[in-house]
């Protein structure tokens, strides 16, 4: 037989047209009634829509619970007691356990959240099954429950240990009021070492309370002073006479009153 000679060639319709030639037309959705919409403009209007309520609520929680404002930070201020964020409780809670605190710092600073975050990045790769269910899963559903169980106990040990009185006091906001330092009342706080708790210019510190416009009478203040006041102040610490003490009590009381 010759070349080309028996041979006939016939058009096959199962042949796909090119992509080029198919007509660049929008999707019909009217095959799928509610259960499917454009992106532009529907689904996007209400992303936006539920975005804004959420943002004017808030915007209304900041105005009703304004963040607290404390005062200027004093790095020379060792009573300090801090407190980060809310979402790093859990592990400053962690670094106040002898095992991550102290000379093993280093253990509860690096290597256990190190441990955890690259558990967290190696997770696609040991876990890589195809099943989706958390029954199926025990390893990973395991740990995240671990993880999670143990974020929430660090979290509320964190505010429950924590002495929230004694942070309100050391941050509460004072006015500056110059203190006359050559003041004889002043050198009797100094030979008394009130000083040592309550700061050179008797703003307060290392636990104590500031000085400075406690609104007490100088009675109250002698009375203090003498018998003391709660665990922090025993008595006994005055070792002045009554006149001494009436000099102190009488500038104490006259720091930033009005």
């Amino acid at each position: 037989m010759h070349r080309g000679k028996g041979m006939k060639f016939v058009g096959d319709s199962r042949v796909v047209a090119p992509e080029s030639r198919k007509p660049k037309l929008p999707k019909d959705y009217s095959e799928y009634p509610g259960k499917t919409e454009a992106f532009w403009p529907n689904f996007l209007l209400k992303e936006w829509m539920i975005g804004a309520v959420f943002l004017v609520g808030f915007l209304c929680l900041t105005v009703a619970h304004p963040a607290p404002l404390e005062r200027i930070a004093d790095p020379t201020d060792t009573g300090y007691i801090p407190l980060p964020d809310w979402y790093f409780l859990f592990l400053y809670q962690l670094l106040k356990y002898t095992y991550a605190s102290g000379p093993y710092t280093v253990i509860g600073a690096m290597i256990i959240p190190g441990l955890a975050f690259g558990g967290l990045l190696l997770a696609p790769f040991l876990d890589n099954g195809p099943e989706r269910r958390a029954s199926k899963r025990p390893i990973a559903t395991g740990a995240m429950l671990l993880a999670l169980a143990a974020t929430v106990f660090l979290t509320w040990q964190s505010v429950a240990t924590h002495d929230w009185a004694a942070a309100e006091r050391q941050g509460k906001i004072v006015e500056k009021v110059d203190i006359d330092k050559t003041a004889e009342g002043y050198q009797i706080a100094k030979d008394n070492t009130c000083l040592t708790c309550h700061g050179e210019n008797l703003q307060g510190g290392a636990g104590a309370p500031t000085l400075i416009g406690t609104g007490l009478k100088p009675e109250e203040i002698a009375k203090i002073a003498k018998e003391g006041k709660g665990g922090k102040m025993p008595p006994g610490i005055f070792k002045g006479d009554d006149e001494q003490l009436k000099k102190l009590s009488e500038f104490i009381s006259g720091l930033g009153a009005k």
